[in-house]
């Protein structure tokens, strides 16, 4: 089906090349949300209900257009564009990896500005392991978002559901972490995207059990244990996957600018090493085969040959 063959041509692209060096569509989504904040932004939900609503409305009907002509090779190319510029993945793993080499040439200040790449959290005080905590954590979450579930979205509505599912967590990133100015305009943006993560992070969470059989069941009994600790209902299952498949425990004390976060511990593993950071990114590029697999999979069933 040329939809199915659009995702796994997209995986492809991602995985060779990684994110656009210039023009990323993101990022011009990402400019065209902050000149709209900028024109309409208030300190009430409403607003934020239709900042949320005309911008990832938006990016679903762009999709509809782009998917209206009916020619096969049109549909496996735009499928396949859309899908490599949704994810993340390889410059996730770019990102991972660069830290790693910053602490192994024993680096710790290069260490922490790369990380900054990954995460919002203060890295000036982090020592080597909490570097590397921080980057599993990072890996292990992102791999959901930018990996697993616009995959799923992909697989279950197409180009739009690619293009409206990037855009719900862009907004998030950019507008529903909490803070005094976000607290009711990201509301909208942060609930939208927590809802359209569900499916994609516990499907992340059984692939992780997948990815390493050998503690496969220590992946699902840590899932089930310590994944509702966790404040993000989506974020906690994957991390807790992660954490028991790598043998390692996550969590702890997070500092963001002026506040502190005691998150829970998850897993009973040891604790993170900067040698973990290679495995982990091992771990995610495994789970992100297994879902294109998946999702072209149910792509190909869920469109029937008049439709391919």
């Amino acid at each position: 089906m040329s939809s199915a063959l659009g995702l796994a041509l997209g995986f492809a692209l991602d995985r060779a090349f990684g994110d656009p060096r210039r023009f990323h569509p993101v990022a011009g989504f990402g400019r065209t949300a902050s000149a709209l904040e900028a024109r309409w932004y208030a300190d009430d939900r409403a607003r934020g209900v239709l900042h949320t609503g005309v911008l990832v409305g938006g990016a679903v009907g762009l999709g509809v257009l782009l998917e209206r002509p009916s020619w096969r090779g049109w549909r496996i190319g735009v499928t396949a564009v859309a899908t490599w510029a949704v994810l993340g993945g390889r410059s996730l793993e770019r990102e991972a990896l660069a830290v790693h080499a910053h602490l192994a040439d024993g680096d710790l200040p290069a260490a922490r500005q790369r990380l900054t790449h990954l995460v919002g959290r203060d890295p000036s005080a982090l020592g080597p392991g909490e570097i590397a905590r921080a980057v599993v954590e990072s890996v292990a979450e992102n791999t959901s978002d930018a990996v697993v579930a616009p995959l799923v979205w992909g697989a279950i509505a197409g180009v739009p559901g690619l293009l409206g599912y990037r855009a719900a967590n862009t907004l998030d990133a950019m507008v529903g972490h909490r803070s005094a100015r976000y607290e009711r305009f990201g509301w909208a943006s942060a609930r939208v995207d927590d809802l359209l993560n569900l499916p994609g992070a516990r499907l992340a969470g059984l692939l992780t059990a997948v990815a390493a059989p050998e503690r496969a069941g220590v992946v699902l009994a840590t899932w089930r244990r310590d994944a509702a600790g966790h404040p993000s209902p989506n974020a906690g299952v994957v991390e807790a996957a992660f954490a028991g498949a790598l043998g390692v425990h996550l969590g702890g004390t997070n500092v963001y600018g002026d506040r502190v976060e005691h998150r829970a511990i998850m897993g009973s593993g040891r604790a993170v090493e900067p040698d973990d950071v290679p495995r982990t990114a091992v771990l995610a590029r495994r789970v992100g085969i297994g879902a294109v697999l998946a999702c072209a999979g149910l792509r190909a069933l869920l469109r029937s040959p008049s439709q391919s």
